[in-house]
């Protein structure tokens, strides 16, 4: 019997990995890097973009076969040692203009993908937009009208970084009329996340502890948003970080002493992988 089992790590970045600052602290680097040197293996697991996430991979070189990114809350998964997309669920045109449509209409900032950037119309090149793109170290383009949208996206995030409650009520719009077929949930205060139905980061787990031949005893995982509750319900161990949520809490199976400030990963790769 294997003394040293390997075990997949999926790691949310904002507000898990990432500190206040989105930057990652030294101790969590050390620990991530104490981790891939025993053989176990990481994933970074995020709604952000690809583009950023993959940035975020580079920065922690895991970069080789093995490593892997799943970003858009399990809209995307892509190989770092191949540098390629292995799986992909999008949102069909005429969805993606019915909802970015009506946030228009709402007067909610909105906005979708492709491949390289956030996609903004007109109206959305405002400060949302610079912010948002600020954070996450990711750029954004201007379309003139949502025709020049001509592949399916595989997210649109609607944002107001001033007042919720606009977002909740878009929330609740979305499920009166796409129940079964697109999913809606916050991914922070600010975000509202807009998915196929079946994209989340549970079913992502699922379906990468199967692609690296990882029992589903050896999954851990790691977060602190709504976006998070899949894969933590999904994972042998789900791990709430101290500043999650009380809904993220009360679904894990620990809840770190530390938080995204103070090396909270660290505490879970010393206390549960090495």
């Amino acid at each position: 019997m294997n003394e040293h089992p390997i075990k997949a790590l999926f790691l949310d970045l904002d507000g898990t990995l990432l500190n206040d600052q989105k930057e990652i602290t030294p101790k969590n680097r050390a620990a991530i890097v104490q981790a891939l040197k025993a053989g176990h293996q990481v994933v970074i697991t995020t709604g952000r973009p690809l583009s950023s996430a993959i940035a975020q991979a580079e920065k922690l070189e895991l970069t080789t076969p093995g490593c892997f990114v799943i970003s858009y809350n399990g809209g995307v998964v892509y190989d770092m040692g191949q540098r390629e997309v292995i799986f992909q669920q999008t949102m069909s045109l005429e969805l993606m203009r019915k909802v970015m449509e009506e946030a228009a209409r709402r007067g909610i900032h909105v906005q979708t993908y492709d491949e390289k950037d956030v996609l903004v119309l007109p109206e959305n090149d405002d400060e949302e937009i610079r912010r948002y793109c600020g954070l996450i170290h990711t750029t954004f383009r201007v379309i003139s009208s949502l025709d020049e949208v001509t592949k399916e996206p595989p997210k649109v995030l609607i944002i107001n970084y001033r007042d919720p409650k606009p977002l909740a009520a878009f929330q609740n719009w979305i499920r009166t009329w796409a129940d079964g077929v697109l999913d809606c949930f916050f991914s922070c205060d600010n975000y509202v996340e807009i998915v196929p139905m079946g994209v989340n980061k549970g079913n992502a787990l699922l379906r990468m502890a199967e692609q690296l031949d990882i029992p589903h005893e050896n999954t851990i995982c790691a977060g602190d948003s709504a976006n998070d509750l899949a894969m933590l319900k999904a994972a042998h161990l789900g791990c709430a970080m101290a500043n999650a949520t009380e809904e993220v809490k009360a679904v894990s199976n620990y809840i770190t002493t530390l938080d995204n400030n103070h090396d909270g990963i660290a505490e879970i790769i010393e206390k549960f992988v090495l």
